[in-house]
């Protein structure tokens, strides 16, 4: 299959990368770092030990043919692990192989391990380059690309952060095929959050996607689907990489963060162990879906038809014995809070989100939306 590429430009810190979009790329890892770096390097791949099992030797084969020499830390599997202590070992793991401003981080892996091992190259030596090599959708789509580093704590998910640009991203949708079912799945609800504010096109793919049960081309659709959906990110991050604070418009960053106020809270209150992310958002997605629809600012057919879509990804974990008055202390303290109060991404319209400060919503409305959403699974 043919291989997409999408150029993204950041204005802000004059960053500019390449992301490569295709499937059986990983065998070429090594030309493609030769390409970008333009010399040898020592390189740290950052990974976990499901997907170095799996990949590991394909990428650590490819770069040393290539003549770089890598050293490999591994992270436990899990969102409970993105945190400071783990980046302070890949801190110390970086300082004992003895890399240098000029050596590079690569992070195979998905979100977690792209998310930490940013984090750690953006802070180490005052900020080295790093690559990311996604292989799940949630990351292909969404934490990849963008810049967003960052480490849970125990005041909140993604407190402690940086932004970080990765130096460039390749994305090999092979990698999909031994995804889990249930991880797959939380991609494609983050797919949905991207749809649901950028417009019915994209929802439209979807759809089309979930229709579609044939083996046959599927690789060729999935490479499609992920373009769609990077192009559509990198439409938003080129102008406003930093998520300006003044800014309220519906180009902000800020409007990627539609269901992850919600999400966010849930990750939290079940100490990042019981949801994967994107099955958190998939029920920020209708909480979030629910106030528009009881503010009686987005058309009840609209809303209808994003939960449609939502429930037609499959069935998210049972959340309805999760404490709502647990959900919404964790939702006051979240970092998109501003002057005493939460923004929260609504939706006038599929494709026409708008960020509404709680002050102006009645707090009832929050409540019954959150009861509304966390009280039933995403086909009830």
């Amino acid at each position: 299959m043919n291989t997409r590429t999408l150029k993204i430009r950041t204005k802000e810190r004059s960053s500019e990368y390449v992301v490569e979009i295709g499937s059986g790329l990983l065998p070429e890892t090594g030309s493609w770092l030769q390409s970008a770096l333009g010399g040898r390097t020592r390189i740290a791949i950052v990974s976990n030990d499901t997907v170095f099992g799996l990949y590991g030797e394909t990428v650590a084969d490819s770069l040393e043919d290539s003549g770089f020499r890598t050293e490999v830390f591994l992270v436990p599997d899990g969102e409970e692990f993105k945190s400071l202590s783990n980046a302070e070992k890949a801190l110390e793991f970086f300082s004992g192989a003895r890399l240098t401003r000029n050596d590079c981080i690569v992070a195979l892996g998905g979100g977690v391990v792209g998310d930490l091992a940013g984090f750690a190259a953006s802070i180490y030596l005052r900020g080295v380059r790093f690559f990311n090599i996604p292989t799940t959708l949630l990351a292909m789509i969404d934490a990849s690309i963008g810049g967003k580093t960052g480490v849970n704590t125990s005041f909140g998910k993604n407190l402690t952060g940086t932004f970080h640009q990765p130096s460039g991203v390749l994305t090999d949708v092979s990698t999909l095929e031994t995804l889990d079912p249930r991880d797959f799945r939380a991609g494609l609800y983050e797919a949905v959050k991207q749809a649901a504010v950028s417009g019915g096109e994209l929802l439209e793919d979807i759809r089309a996607f979930l229709n579609e049960n044939a083996d046959a081309g599927r690789a060729e659709r999935l490479a499609e689907l992920v373009f769609r959906q990077v192009s559509f990110k990198a439409s938003i991050v080129e102008q406003d990489a930093l998520e300006s604070a003044e800014r309220s418009d519906s180009r902000s960053r800020k409007v990627l963060n539609f269901g992850h106020t919600t999400a966010h809270a849930l990750e939290k209150v079940t100490d990042y162990s019981y949801f994967n992310h994107g099955e958190a958002v998939g029920y920020g997605i209708i909480a979030a879906s629910e106030i528009s629809k009881r503010l009686e600012i987005c058309p009840s057919d609209s809303i209808d038809l994003l939960n449609d879509v939502v429930r037609g990804v499959g069935v998210l974990p049972d959340a309805s014995s999760i404490s709502i008055t647990d959900v919404l202390g964790a939702i006051e303290r979240d970092k998109k809070a501003s002057e005493s109060s939460v923004q929260w991404i609504l939706l006038e319209d599929i494709g026409r989100p708008v960020i509404v400060s709680a002050s102006e919503i009645p707090p009832n409305v929050i409540r019954e939306s959150l009861e509304h959403a966390i009280s039933r699974r995403s086909n009830g």
